[in-house]
Protein backbone atom coordinates (compact mmCIF):
# COMPACT_ATOMS: atom_id res chain seq x y z
CA UNK A 1 0.00 0.00 0.00
CA UNK A 2 1.31 3.52 -1.03
CA UNK A 3 0.26 6.83 0.73
CA UNK A 4 -0.29 9.83 -1.36
CA UNK A 5 -1.19 13.27 -0.28
CA UNK A 6 -3.14 16.04 -1.72
CA UNK A 7 -1.77 19.56 -1.50
CA UNK A 8 -5.09 22.14 -0.68
CA UNK A 9 -4.25 25.42 0.05
CA UNK A 10 -0.55 25.23 0.96
CA UNK A 11 -1.56 22.50 3.03
CA UNK A 12 -0.47 18.89 2.80
CA UNK A 13 -3.61 16.79 3.96
CA UNK A 14 -2.58 12.26 3.67
CA UNK A 15 -5.15 10.06 2.57
CA UNK A 16 -4.67 6.69 2.24
CA UNK A 17 -4.70 4.74 -1.41
CA UNK A 18 -4.10 1.66 -2.89
CA UNK A 19 -1.42 1.51 -5.69
CA UNK A 20 -2.69 3.93 -8.06
CA UNK A 21 -6.61 4.35 -6.72
CA UNK A 22 -8.62 7.19 -5.67
CA UNK A 23 -8.95 7.11 -1.94
CA UNK A 24 -11.82 7.78 0.57
CA UNK A 25 -10.66 11.26 2.84
CA UNK A 26 -12.10 11.88 6.19
CA UNK A 27 -14.68 14.75 7.35
CA UNK A 28 -12.27 17.18 7.34
CA UNK A 29 -10.27 16.78 3.83
CA UNK A 30 -14.20 16.59 1.99
CA UNK A 31 -14.82 20.29 3.42
CA UNK A 32 -11.10 21.43 2.30
CA UNK A 33 -11.26 19.71 -0.92
CA UNK A 34 -14.84 20.78 -1.77
CA UNK A 35 -13.06 23.88 -3.82
CA UNK A 36 -9.94 22.34 -4.81
CA UNK A 37 -8.47 23.36 -8.50
CA UNK A 38 -5.98 20.33 -10.05
CA UNK A 39 -3.07 21.80 -12.29
CA UNK A 40 -4.58 19.35 -14.66
CA UNK A 41 -8.02 19.73 -14.88
CA UNK A 42 -8.84 23.26 -16.04
CA UNK A 43 -12.76 24.63 -15.17
CA UNK A 44 -14.04 23.51 -18.42
CA UNK A 45 -12.75 20.00 -18.68
CA UNK A 46 -16.15 18.41 -19.33
CA UNK A 47 -15.50 16.43 -15.74
CA UNK A 48 -14.72 19.55 -13.98
CA UNK A 49 -17.49 19.60 -11.93
CA UNK A 50 -18.14 15.65 -10.96
CA UNK A 51 -14.23 15.55 -10.16
CA UNK A 52 -15.00 18.49 -7.77
CA UNK A 53 -18.02 16.65 -6.43
CA UNK A 54 -16.52 13.62 -5.74
CA UNK A 55 -13.67 14.75 -4.08
CA UNK A 56 -16.02 16.90 -1.88
CA UNK A 57 -17.74 13.86 -0.83
CA UNK A 58 -14.93 11.82 0.47
CA UNK A 59 -14.66 8.84 -2.52
CA UNK A 60 -12.07 10.24 -4.66
CA UNK A 61 -8.46 12.06 -4.00
CA UNK A 62 -6.09 13.56 -5.95
CA UNK A 63 -2.57 13.39 -5.84
CA UNK A 64 0.53 14.48 -3.90
CA UNK A 65 1.70 16.52 -6.68
CA UNK A 66 -1.92 18.30 -7.15
CA UNK A 67 -3.02 16.71 -10.15
CA UNK A 68 -5.93 14.49 -10.33
CA UNK A 69 -5.17 12.50 -13.86
CA UNK A 70 -8.33 12.33 -15.08
CA UNK A 71 -7.53 10.65 -18.31
CA UNK A 72 -5.40 7.74 -16.09
CA UNK A 73 -7.19 4.32 -16.55
CA UNK A 74 -9.34 3.02 -13.68
CA UNK A 75 -9.31 -0.46 -12.64
CA UNK A 76 -12.20 -3.04 -11.62
CA UNK A 77 -11.43 -2.83 -8.29
CA UNK A 78 -10.80 0.27 -8.08
CA UNK A 79 -14.39 1.90 -9.28
CA UNK A 80 -15.92 -0.69 -7.30
CA UNK A 81 -14.45 0.36 -4.22
CA UNK A 82 -15.38 4.33 -5.30
CA UNK A 83 -19.19 3.17 -6.11
CA UNK A 84 -19.06 1.65 -2.60
CA UNK A 85 -18.07 4.51 -0.79
CA UNK A 86 -20.31 7.02 -2.53
CA UNK A 87 -23.52 5.01 -2.11
CA UNK A 88 -22.18 4.40 1.40
CA UNK A 89 -23.17 0.66 1.04
CA UNK A 90 -22.00 -0.90 4.50
CA UNK A 91 -18.05 -2.34 4.68
CA UNK A 92 -17.00 -5.16 7.17
CA UNK A 93 -13.37 -5.70 7.19
CA UNK A 94 -11.81 -8.55 5.59
CA UNK A 95 -8.78 -10.75 5.42
CA UNK A 96 -6.78 -10.48 2.37
CA UNK A 97 -6.41 -7.64 -0.78
CA UNK A 98 -7.05 -4.30 0.33
CA UNK A 99 -10.62 -3.91 -2.29
CA UNK A 100 -11.91 -7.70 -0.53
CA UNK A 101 -14.02 -5.76 1.72
CA UNK A 102 -15.35 -3.61 -1.54
CA UNK A 103 -15.62 -6.25 -3.41
CA UNK A 104 -17.93 -8.10 -0.51
CA UNK A 105 -20.11 -5.39 -0.07
CA UNK A 106 -20.74 -4.98 -4.21
CA UNK A 107 -21.77 -8.08 -4.23
CA UNK A 108 -24.14 -8.23 -1.26
CA UNK A 109 -25.49 -5.61 -3.15
CA UNK A 110 -25.75 -7.46 -6.62
CA UNK A 111 -22.91 -4.63 -8.42
CA UNK A 112 -21.27 -7.87 -8.87
CA UNK A 113 -22.15 -11.05 -9.33
CA UNK A 114 -19.06 -13.91 -10.23
CA UNK A 115 -20.32 -14.56 -13.43
CA UNK A 116 -18.88 -10.82 -14.63
CA UNK A 117 -15.10 -12.13 -14.45
CA UNK A 118 -12.99 -14.35 -12.24
CA UNK A 119 -13.54 -13.60 -8.30
CA UNK A 120 -9.12 -13.19 -8.17
CA UNK A 121 -6.02 -10.56 -8.01
CA UNK A 122 -5.81 -10.62 -11.79
CA UNK A 123 -9.50 -10.21 -12.23
CA UNK A 124 -9.59 -7.40 -9.71
CA UNK A 125 -6.41 -5.43 -11.44
CA UNK A 126 -7.70 -5.46 -14.61
CA UNK A 127 -8.41 -2.03 -16.17
CA UNK A 128 -12.38 -1.52 -15.78
CA UNK A 129 -14.00 -1.74 -19.97
CA UNK A 130 -16.64 1.03 -20.45
CA UNK A 131 -19.02 -2.02 -20.83
CA UNK A 132 -18.13 -3.11 -17.07
CA UNK A 133 -18.58 0.28 -16.14
CA UNK A 134 -22.14 0.19 -17.57
CA UNK A 135 -23.17 -3.18 -15.93
CA UNK A 136 -21.66 -1.73 -12.79
CA UNK A 137 -24.01 1.53 -13.03
CA UNK A 138 -27.23 0.35 -14.66
CA UNK A 139 -27.14 -2.49 -11.31
CA UNK A 140 -27.02 0.61 -8.87
CA UNK A 141 -30.06 2.29 -10.06
CA UNK A 142 -31.68 -1.17 -9.96
CA UNK A 143 -31.57 -2.39 -13.53
CA UNK A 144 -31.34 -5.62 -14.09
CA UNK A 145 -31.40 -8.28 -17.33
CA UNK A 146 -29.63 -11.79 -18.30
CA UNK A 147 -28.93 -9.94 -21.63
CA UNK A 148 -25.10 -9.09 -21.06
CA UNK A 149 -25.17 -7.06 -23.94
CA UNK A 150 -27.82 -5.07 -22.87
CA UNK A 151 -26.36 -3.20 -19.89
CA UNK A 152 -24.76 -0.27 -22.05
CA UNK A 153 -28.25 0.11 -23.42
CA UNK A 154 -29.90 0.37 -20.00
CA UNK A 155 -27.01 2.36 -18.44
CA UNK A 156 -27.45 5.04 -21.87
CA UNK A 157 -31.12 5.21 -21.56
CA UNK A 158 -30.93 6.10 -17.99
CA UNK A 159 -28.71 8.61 -18.61
CA UNK A 160 -25.87 7.56 -16.79
CA UNK A 161 -23.08 6.92 -19.68
CA UNK A 162 -22.76 9.21 -22.90
CA UNK A 163 -21.03 8.39 -26.21
CA UNK A 164 -17.00 9.45 -26.35
CA UNK A 165 -18.12 10.66 -29.88
CA UNK A 166 -21.12 10.76 -31.48
CA UNK A 167 -22.98 7.91 -30.86
CA UNK A 168 -19.74 6.09 -30.49
CA UNK A 169 -20.22 4.13 -27.25
CA UNK A 170 -16.93 2.36 -27.02
CA UNK A 171 -17.50 -0.78 -25.34
CA UNK A 172 -14.02 -1.87 -25.22
CA UNK A 173 -12.86 1.25 -24.11
CA UNK A 174 -10.75 2.30 -21.03
CA UNK A 175 -12.27 3.58 -18.21
CA UNK A 176 -10.80 6.93 -16.96
CA UNK A 177 -10.91 8.55 -13.38
CA UNK A 178 -12.52 11.19 -14.82
CA UNK A 179 -15.40 8.94 -16.54
CA UNK A 180 -15.71 6.96 -13.73
CA UNK A 181 -16.34 10.10 -11.47
CA UNK A 182 -19.11 11.44 -14.15
CA UNK A 183 -20.72 8.25 -14.07
CA UNK A 184 -20.89 7.68 -9.83
CA UNK A 185 -22.36 10.99 -9.89
CA UNK A 186 -24.70 10.49 -12.15
CA UNK A 187 -25.69 7.12 -9.93
CA UNK A 188 -26.58 9.26 -7.10
CA UNK A 189 -28.59 11.55 -8.51
CA UNK A 190 -30.85 9.19 -10.37
CA UNK A 191 -30.83 7.30 -6.94
CA UNK A 192 -32.28 10.57 -5.71
CA UNK A 193 -35.03 10.92 -8.19
CA UNK A 194 -33.12 13.09 -10.50
CA UNK A 195 -33.65 12.99 -14.53
CA UNK A 196 -30.72 13.42 -16.06
CA UNK A 197 -30.23 14.33 -19.98
CA UNK A 198 -29.19 11.74 -22.09
CA UNK A 199 -27.18 11.07 -25.08
CA UNK A 200 -29.78 9.96 -27.48
CA UNK A 201 -26.94 8.74 -30.64
CA UNK A 202 -25.30 6.35 -27.60
CA UNK A 203 -28.54 4.88 -26.97
CA UNK A 204 -29.30 4.40 -30.31
CA UNK A 205 -25.79 2.61 -30.66
CA UNK A 206 -25.98 0.98 -27.66
CA UNK A 207 -29.74 -0.76 -28.70
CA UNK A 208 -28.14 -1.97 -32.36
CA UNK A 209 -24.92 -3.71 -30.22
CA UNK A 210 -27.74 -5.11 -27.86
CA UNK A 211 -30.85 -6.36 -30.15
CA UNK A 212 -29.51 -5.41 -33.67
CA UNK A 213 -31.76 -2.14 -34.01
CA UNK A 214 -31.83 1.04 -32.96
CA UNK A 215 -35.71 0.97 -34.04
CA UNK A 216 -36.79 2.32 -30.81
CA UNK A 217 -34.50 4.46 -29.70
CA UNK A 218 -34.77 6.57 -33.28
CA UNK A 219 -38.45 5.99 -33.94
CA UNK A 220 -40.14 5.43 -30.93
CA UNK A 221 -43.43 7.04 -31.99
CA UNK A 222 -43.92 4.91 -34.84
CA UNK A 223 -42.94 1.40 -33.22
CA UNK A 224 -45.84 1.52 -30.59
CA UNK A 225 -48.38 -1.07 -29.41
CA UNK A 226 -50.64 -1.88 -26.21
CA UNK A 227 -48.93 -2.93 -23.11
CA UNK A 228 -51.00 -6.08 -23.22
CA UNK A 229 -49.09 -6.71 -26.41
CA UNK A 230 -45.25 -7.02 -24.88
CA UNK A 231 -46.59 -8.10 -21.52
CA UNK A 232 -48.80 -11.12 -23.05
CA UNK A 233 -45.84 -11.91 -24.93
CA UNK A 234 -43.63 -12.31 -21.55
CA UNK A 235 -42.13 -9.13 -22.22
CA UNK A 236 -40.93 -6.39 -19.75
CA UNK A 237 -41.06 -3.60 -22.86
CA UNK A 238 -41.96 -3.21 -26.24
CA UNK A 239 -38.36 -3.47 -27.43
CA UNK A 240 -37.79 -6.42 -26.49
CA UNK A 241 -40.59 -7.80 -28.58
CA UNK A 242 -37.62 -7.88 -31.20
CA UNK A 243 -36.76 -10.91 -31.57
CA UNK A 244 -32.82 -11.08 -32.86
CA UNK A 245 -32.74 -14.64 -33.44
CA UNK A 246 -35.40 -14.53 -36.84
CA UNK A 247 -33.07 -11.76 -38.47
CA UNK A 248 -31.42 -14.81 -40.31
CA UNK A 249 -33.72 -16.46 -42.96
CA UNK A 250 -32.76 -19.79 -44.51
CA UNK A 251 -35.30 -21.52 -47.37
CA UNK A 252 -36.86 -24.80 -46.70
CA UNK A 253 -34.57 -26.92 -49.02
CA UNK A 254 -31.15 -25.00 -47.17
CA UNK A 255 -29.91 -23.60 -50.72
CA UNK A 256 -30.23 -19.88 -49.69
CA UNK A 257 -29.37 -18.13 -46.31
CA UNK A 258 -29.36 -14.44 -45.71
CA UNK A 259 -28.94 -12.53 -42.57
CA UNK A 260 -29.77 -9.33 -41.31
CA UNK A 261 -26.59 -7.74 -39.46
CA UNK A 262 -28.80 -4.83 -37.88
CA UNK A 263 -31.97 -2.76 -38.88
CA UNK A 264 -30.88 1.22 -39.01
CA UNK A 265 -33.29 3.91 -38.70
CA UNK A 266 -31.74 7.33 -39.68
CA UNK A 267 -33.85 10.62 -38.96
CA UNK A 268 -33.71 12.65 -42.14
CA UNK A 269 -34.48 15.81 -39.80
CA UNK A 270 -31.35 15.03 -37.67
CA UNK A 271 -28.64 16.41 -39.65
CA UNK A 272 -26.31 14.81 -37.28
CA UNK A 273 -28.00 11.79 -37.42
CA UNK A 274 -24.77 9.29 -36.83
CA UNK A 275 -26.29 6.67 -39.75
CA UNK A 276 -26.85 9.58 -42.50
CA UNK A 277 -23.20 8.14 -44.54
CA UNK A 278 -25.47 5.01 -45.01
CA UNK A 279 -27.09 6.17 -47.57
CA UNK A 280 -24.96 8.86 -48.74
CA UNK A 281 -25.26 10.69 -51.31
CA UNK A 282 -28.13 11.58 -50.14
CA UNK A 283 -28.75 13.98 -53.50
CA UNK A 284 -28.57 10.61 -55.50
CA UNK A 285 -31.78 9.05 -53.64
CA UNK A 286 -34.73 8.08 -54.63
CA UNK A 287 -38.02 6.93 -53.36
CA UNK A 288 -40.42 4.57 -55.11
CA UNK A 289 -44.45 5.33 -55.60
CA UNK A 290 -45.48 2.40 -57.81
CA UNK A 291 -45.18 3.91 -61.13
CA UNK A 292 -42.03 2.71 -62.53
CA UNK A 293 -41.90 5.32 -65.07
CA UNK A 294 -41.71 8.07 -62.49
CA UNK A 295 -37.53 8.68 -61.43
CA UNK A 296 -38.12 12.33 -60.16
CA UNK A 297 -38.92 11.22 -56.37
CA UNK A 298 -36.10 12.81 -54.39
CA UNK A 299 -35.57 11.26 -50.66
CA UNK A 300 -33.46 14.69 -49.97
CA UNK A 301 -37.15 16.40 -49.85
CA UNK A 302 -38.71 14.46 -47.67
CA UNK A 303 -36.93 15.52 -44.38
CA UNK A 304 -40.06 14.92 -42.12
CA UNK A 305 -39.28 11.13 -42.55
CA UNK A 306 -37.56 7.89 -41.28
CA UNK A 307 -35.34 5.45 -43.78
CA UNK A 308 -35.08 1.72 -42.62
CA UNK A 309 -31.93 0.40 -43.61
CA UNK A 310 -31.84 -3.26 -43.57
CA UNK A 311 -27.69 -3.69 -43.61
CA UNK A 312 -26.88 -7.27 -44.00
CA UNK A 313 -27.29 -9.52 -47.13
CA UNK A 314 -26.71 -13.08 -48.76
CA UNK A 315 -24.75 -15.54 -46.56
CA UNK A 316 -24.67 -18.21 -49.13
CA UNK A 317 -26.91 -18.99 -52.08
CA UNK A 318 -26.26 -22.44 -53.69
CA UNK A 319 -28.67 -22.17 -56.26
CA UNK A 320 -29.11 -18.78 -58.17
CA UNK A 321 -31.50 -20.20 -60.45
CA UNK A 322 -34.19 -20.72 -57.67
CA UNK A 323 -33.12 -18.17 -55.51
CA UNK A 324 -32.18 -14.05 -56.83
CA UNK A 325 -28.66 -14.36 -57.23
CA UNK A 326 -28.72 -10.64 -55.68
CA UNK A 327 -26.47 -9.48 -52.39
CA UNK A 328 -28.86 -7.95 -50.74
CA UNK A 329 -31.25 -8.77 -48.56
CA UNK A 330 -35.49 -9.43 -50.10
CA UNK A 331 -37.43 -7.36 -47.26
CA UNK A 332 -40.85 -6.03 -46.43
CA UNK A 333 -42.22 -3.46 -43.88
CA UNK A 334 -46.06 -3.45 -43.25
CA UNK A 335 -48.46 -1.07 -41.27
CA UNK A 336 -47.55 2.17 -42.12
CA UNK A 337 -50.11 2.54 -45.07
CA UNK A 338 -51.47 4.88 -47.61
CA UNK A 339 -54.97 6.48 -46.66
CA UNK A 340 -54.84 7.60 -50.01
CA UNK A 341 -53.28 5.51 -52.46
CA UNK A 342 -53.93 8.19 -55.77
CA UNK A 343 -51.69 10.51 -53.92
CA UNK A 344 -49.31 8.31 -53.52
CA UNK A 345 -49.16 7.39 -57.39
CA UNK A 346 -48.66 11.43 -57.81
CA UNK A 347 -45.49 11.47 -55.62
CA UNK A 348 -46.68 12.14 -51.97
CA UNK A 349 -45.22 10.00 -49.81
CA UNK A 350 -47.48 8.53 -47.47
CA UNK A 351 -47.02 5.34 -47.35
CA UNK A 352 -43.99 2.85 -46.64
CA UNK A 353 -42.14 3.06 -50.02
CA UNK A 354 -38.82 1.75 -51.16
CA UNK A 355 -36.06 3.82 -51.81
CA UNK A 356 -33.36 3.31 -54.69
CA UNK A 357 -30.37 5.13 -56.68
CA UNK A 358 -30.53 3.35 -60.51
CA UNK A 359 -32.62 1.04 -60.34
CA UNK A 360 -35.33 -0.62 -57.74
CA UNK A 361 -33.88 -2.53 -54.88
CA UNK A 362 -30.12 -1.72 -55.66
CA UNK A 363 -30.32 0.03 -51.94
CA UNK A 364 -31.35 -2.26 -49.22
CA UNK A 365 -33.44 0.47 -47.65
CA UNK A 366 -37.35 1.79 -47.20
CA UNK A 367 -38.85 5.08 -46.23
CA UNK A 368 -41.31 6.05 -43.56
CA UNK A 369 -43.18 9.77 -43.35
CA UNK A 370 -43.24 10.43 -40.07
CA UNK A 371 -47.08 11.72 -39.89
CA UNK A 372 -49.74 10.85 -42.80
CA UNK A 373 -50.21 7.01 -42.93
CA UNK A 374 -52.95 5.04 -41.49
CA UNK A 375 -52.54 1.51 -40.09
CA UNK A 376 -54.45 -1.38 -41.29
CA UNK A 377 -52.59 -3.98 -40.54
CA UNK A 378 -50.18 -5.04 -37.50
CA UNK A 379 -46.48 -3.53 -37.92
CA UNK A 380 -44.37 -5.81 -39.29
CA UNK A 381 -40.61 -6.68 -40.20
CA UNK A 382 -40.51 -9.09 -42.67
CA UNK A 383 -37.32 -10.86 -44.33
CA UNK A 384 -38.34 -13.59 -47.15
CA UNK A 385 -36.10 -15.69 -49.35
CA UNK A 386 -35.68 -14.68 -52.91
CA UNK A 387 -38.21 -16.73 -54.51
CA UNK A 388 -41.89 -17.25 -55.00
CA UNK A 389 -43.92 -20.27 -54.79
CA UNK A 390 -43.24 -23.26 -52.97
CA UNK A 391 -39.81 -21.87 -52.35
CA UNK A 392 -40.89 -18.72 -50.95
CA UNK A 393 -40.71 -18.37 -46.91
CA UNK A 394 -40.21 -15.39 -44.74
CA UNK A 395 -38.81 -14.75 -41.19
CA UNK A 396 -40.40 -12.20 -38.82
CA UNK A 397 -37.99 -10.68 -36.38
CA UNK A 398 -41.03 -8.25 -35.37
CA UNK A 399 -45.07 -8.48 -34.90
CA UNK A 400 -46.93 -5.25 -32.92
CA UNK A 401 -50.60 -5.08 -33.06
CA UNK A 402 -50.11 -1.22 -32.95
CA UNK A 403 -52.73 1.04 -32.62
CA UNK A 404 -55.20 0.77 -34.93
Amino acid sequence: MKKYFTKIAGIALAAVLMAGTMGITSANVQAATATTQFSDVESTHWGASAITKGVSKGYVDGYMNGTFKPDASVTRAEFVKMVVSAMGLEITPANGKWYTEYVDAASKADLYVSTDFNDSEVGWTKVMTREEMARVAARAIGETTKEDDKWMYLATKAGLIKGVGIGQIAPKGLTTRAQAIVVIERILSKNTGASLDFDKYAIGNAEIAWHGTNIFTVMPEMWVTPESDWKQAGKSSVEEMWNEKLMTITSKDGLYQGKLEALIAIDLADPNDPNLGLIAPMNTLKWFNNKPDVRNLMVKDQKNSYVLYFSGGTVFNKDTKKYNPSKNLQFRVDGFNSADANAHAKGVLNTTSYVFRNSLFDTPAVIIPKTGTVQQSDLVIRLQTPAGGSLFSESIPLRLKGIQ
